[in-house]
């Protein structure tokens, strides 16, 4: 190690520098701040803990992923169920 290699300079040379974040985001993905229950979040770390690793986001992004899926079959099921009622009323008629 050099006698001065970290020595605190008086000034920094910053002119060409960039703004913004070093790691350039991942195409799709939307960086946010949201507030999660401590349960909610301390459940997700302890699952990806428990798998052996990996990303808590991923597993929470997986399971709103489901979440919607689900909600979007309860959708089309309904759907269904209340076109067969009304023609099935209308055969009557």
């Amino acid at each position: 190690m050099k006698e001065n290699e970290y020595e605190i300079k008086d000034h920094y040379d910053f002119s060409k520098g960039r703004r913004g974040p070093i790691v350039p985001p991942q195409h799709g993905k939307t960086k946010i701040t949201i507030r999660i229950d401590a349960d909610i979040l301390e459940w997700f770390r302890n699952k990806v803990d428990t798998a052996g690793g990996g990303s808590y986001q991923t597993m929470m992004n997986a399971a709103l992923r489901q979440y919607i899926e689900t909600q979007e079959g309860v959708l089309e099921a309904t759907i269904r169920r209340v076109i067969r009622e009304e023609l099935k009323g209308g055969r009557q008629q």
